[in-house]
């Protein structure tokens, strides 16, 4: 295995942070808790074997659920001060504007590329399967009357391109922390980086060794947090089962499949790009990455797992600290590939069920949508549905149709947040090239 050596008191510990985790042999351990989580909560759901009544069934899942929502809290507790110090070190380490400049292009480039090329393979499938065929009109009827009421409101504002750019700027740094605005905080942290390089070291220090401190910190808290990950896994996974039973995902199996092939289809996608523009082995870089993908697909929340994204891209893939800290943060709040492929999926499929057909132009159209919308959406569980139903407004769904998917849509959550993150890890490998040539 290819681990950088630690050149500092902050690398030593990030290291015997990354070393504490392979000792333990996380990722059998929670990959023990996810198919224990799966068996368990099939047992309990009260579509499955109904050994508990409903209402029991979803009061003895939320328990189950505890240490996970407690893993998710600690991590999410420490995600804003990480991805700042983590971003300003990592400016900072390089020393060289240009550096920033050079990545800065490649790496926006790269990310819309990708996204891309994820939604034109699920545009494609949606096609060739057309999985709104198969799905029953009484299903449809049922499934709208008695959810629509919990279709998430629609919270994403209609807003002009120049007014989209204008909202990025981080007008109020407390504010974005509050609300969770990734890109707005990975900007500020990308500025007050580029200020640091302009500035006399004397004069940075003070502020530079706080960074060092905030880092080494959060760091040691999701070590932490980590010694309770197969068991927030086990939780997490057997509340998501337990909650969506049988029937749910009977209803929408084409939708369901569809989703699915397109995700794998991306990872092939990354092999490629892996072996042909990373030029690495993409067995070994899949063996390096399983604990951050086990992790991502547990949580459903690439923000939560982007710790350990760090220390895999540092530690295990043996990227550069100043290529590592710029691109997985970055990446995790603009890089959504998978979900992006969900979003257009999603919005062809209930086309079809409605009966709204889109031409050629209206397609490209929404293609451009997707990955504008794509880009900024917080990295935490549930929001790609929201950020759906502002698209289906402007090609002419009614809202409520999200009814439909809503009972399979947190497994496709996990399942397209493991292939965001696989990306980000992939972007990190690429760009580590793309700056030594």
């Amino acid at each position: 295995m290819n681990f950088s050596k630690p050149e500092s008191a902050r690398g030593k510990s990030l290291h015997r942070s990354i070393q504490s985790l392979i000792a333990q042999h996380l990722w059998i351990k929670i990959l023990i808790g996810l198919f224990l989580g799966i068996a368990v909560g099939l047992a309990i759901s009260p579509s499955g074997g109904a050994i508990l009544p409903e209402q029991t069934a979803y009061d003895v899942g939320n328990w189950i659920a505890l240490p996970g929502i407690i893993f998710l809290g600690l991590i999410k507790m420490v995600i804003v001060p990480l991805v700042v110090c983590s971003i300003i070190l990592g400016i900072t380490t390089s020393g060289d504007l240009g550096f920033l400049k050079n990545i800065g292009f490649r790496l926006f480039g790269y990310f819309v590329a990708t996204t891309a090329v994820s939604i034109s393979i699920g545009i494609l499938l949606v096609n060739l399967i057309q999985p709104g065929q198969f799905v029953d009109a009484a299903f449809v009827e049922s499934t709208i009357d008695a959810t629509a009421s919990v279709v998430p409101a629609q919270t994403f504002e209609n807003l002009t391109i120049p007014q989209r750019i204008a909202n990025m700027i981080p007008v109020n740094f407390t504010q974005a922390s509050l609300e969770r605005n990734m890109l707005q905080i990975v900007i500020a942290g990308i500025l007050i980086g580029i200020v640091m390089l302009t500035l006399p070291k004397e004069t940075t220090k003070p502020f530079h060794d706080l960074c060092v401190f905030g880092q080494v910190a959060t760091m040691k808290i999701i070590s932490w947090a980590m010694a309770i990950a197969p068991y927030a896994v086990f939780g997490l996974i057997c509340e998501v089962i337990i909650r969506i039973g049988y029937d749910a995902l009977a209803g929408v199996a084409a939708y369901f499949m569809t989703v699915i092939v397109g995700l794998v289809c991306m990872l092939g996608v990354y092999v490629g790009i892996i072996s042909l523009i990373a030029k690495r082995n993409p067995l070994e870089f899949f063996a390096q990455i399983r604990e951050v993908q086990l992790l991502a697909f547990s949580t459903s929340s690439s923000a939560a797992v982007m710790p350990l994204s760090i220390q895999a891209a540092e530690e295990k893939l043996g990227v550069s600290q100043d290529v590592a800290r710029f691109t997985i943060p970055v990446g995790a709040t603009i890089n959504m590939d998978g979900t992006a492929m969900y979003q257009a999926i999603a919005a062809l499929f209930l086309c079809q069920i409605f009966g709204v057909e889109l031409t050629a132009s209206e397609t490209v159209l929404l293609l451009l949508t997707t990955i504008g919308a794509s880009i900024g959406t917080p990295g935490t569980p549930g929001v790609g549905i929201v950020v759906l139903a502002t698209i289906l407004v402007g090609i002419g769904v009614p809202e409520y149709g999200i009814a439909i998917i809503l009972g399979v849509d947190r497994i496709l959550d996990m399942c397209r947040t493991t292939i965001n993150v696989t990306g980000d890890l992939t972007a990190t490998a690429v760009m580590e090239r793309w700056m030594k040539t």
